[in-house]
């Protein structure tokens, strides 16, 4: 059983970069091929033995909990028929997991997503998950790495790739001293730095492993980077005491928060995903 009971997904943001259809849509409803994005991260947090998926929403984002929940009407009519099989993993999804949702009334960064979260947390560690950094493994899930690492380091574990250096105004960045193969103690970061001024070129995707004191340190950070709350602004904290290890996975991760990243995780999706199913 995995040491990490929950994850948190925030997905109250507006999903601007798909307008007109996130006017109506959630943007981690959008589906590659036919499942939703969200859906993809669910099944990445259980394959790290995560059971508990805590749920940060907004106006216009009931869809998100009407797709984890039974539908009787649609259940009823499929009843007997071949198309009963589409349903076989959403239906192992909601009996197997617990699903709990807050709201987002104010949109203020990412460390306030988080900190919404706290209710839904508790006090213990937990992962979080950002549904439009779609990965794909040969092996275990990103978050599964990630988790065993924790359970060796017990400490905050951001995970992290190699981006071309003048993507770096895109992404928070990491320094810090390589411990192992792929595996940095981080010593900076900062949130989406010009490439002139970048400390490296090793950027933050959407997995985070973080401790329960986190909550504290993000009700003392001030906003930063577009007047926001910077989850990288709290990690820096956790940082300068040496507890934030940032991990270079194993694996391949698409910007589905892009059109252009979405499209390459479809077809990809596609070809060697869907057929193989």
């Amino acid at each position: 059983m995995s040491v990490i009971k929950k994850c948190l997904f925030p997905a109250a943001g507006y999903g601007t970069r798909f307008l007109p259809v996130t006017k109506s849509m959630p943007k981690e409803m959008l589906p590659l091929v036919n499942k939703p994005l969200i859906e993809y991260g669910v099944d990445e947090a259980m394959d790290a033995g995560i059971h508990g998926m805590a749920i940060i929403t907004g106006r216009g984002k009931r869809a998100l909990e009407d797709h984890f929940d039974i539908s009787y009407e649609l259940e009823h009519q499929i009843a007997g028929t071949k198309k009963e099989g589409a349903l076989a993993d959403i239906r192992r999804i909601i009996r197997e997991c617990t699903f709990s949702y807050t709201r987002q009334v104010e949109m203020k960064g990412l460390g306030h997503a988080i900190l919404t979260g706290e209710t839904l947390i508790g006090d213990d560690p937990f992962a979080v998950l950002l549904a439009d950094d779609y990965c794909v493994t040969e092996g275990p899930g990103v978050l599964a790495q990630m988790v065993a690492l924790y359970e060796k380091y017990q400490c905050s574990i951001v995970a992290i790739e190699e981006v071309p250096r003048d993507e770096t105004n895109k992404y928070g960045v990491i320094d810090g001293v390589e411990e192992a193969p792929g595996l940095y103690r981080v010593s900076q970061m900062v949130e989406k730095p010009d490439p002139e001024v970048a400390p490296s070129n090793l950027a933050i995707i959407g997995r985070y492993i973080l401790t329960p004191d986190i909550f504290d340190i993000l009700r003392e950070t001030p906003p930063g980077r577009n007047d926001e709350i910077q989850i990288t602004d709290a990690l820096m904290t956790q940082a300068k005491m040496g507890r934030v290890l940032a991990y270079k996975f194993k694996g391949r991760r698409f910007d589905c928060g892009s059109i252009e990243g979405f499209m390459e995780a479809s077809n990809y999706n596609f070809a060697h995903v869907y057929r193989k199913d």
